[in-house]
């Protein structure tokens, strides 16, 4: 009997439908050197698209969608709906460029194994990680050293 949670794909008696882990039935054949040189950019063109996508949630996504709200703020002079539809609208796009970077991720593997590697997970876990790490970095020195948490008397006003 199955018990463990993750075999049974979660606290359930049985696993759900359409959650059954991809079987590979047998190893990836390796192509001819060309084929494995374009297989392997496509790989890498394909990660770069990731973290390029990712970069996005660290700064162009949130400003975009406060831009937004902005203008929404001065068409109705609503703060709330300027609020309501800059949340909504961030939170929309970010679910959707996950699942973007999902089908891309599922790209990445099956060209890495039309290259002839044995390649059975993505990749989508440690772009999103450095990515954050990079973003949180990048974002942290903006906000102690060029936009915020400074002193806002200006230099030789005096106070």
């Amino acid at each position: 009997m199955k018990t463990d949670p993750s075999d049974t794909g979660g606290l359930f008696v049985g696993r759900r439908p359409g959650t059954r882990p991809i079987k590979y039935r047998r190893l990836p054949e390796a192509g001819s050197r060309r084929r494995q040189a374009i297989d392997s950019g496509m790989a890498l063109a394909l990660a770069g698209l990731m973290v390029f996508i990712n970069l996005l949630f660290w700064g162009p996504l949130p400003a975009g969608w406060l831009w937004i709200g902005a203008r929404v703020f001065y068409w109705t002079n609503d703060v709330g709906v300027g609020i309501a539809i800059s949340f909504v609208g961030l939170l929309l796009t970010l679910v959707g460029a996950l699942a973007v970077l999902k089908r891309i991720d599922h790209a990445w593997i099956l060209v890495r194994r039309a290259s002839g590697r044995d390649q059975r997970t993505g990749i989508i876990g440690p772009i999103f990680a450095t990515t954050a790490v990079v973003g949180g970095a990048i974002f942290t020195f903006w906000l102690l050293f060029i936009g915020g948490l400074g002193s806002s008397i200006m230099p030789g006003q005096g106070q």
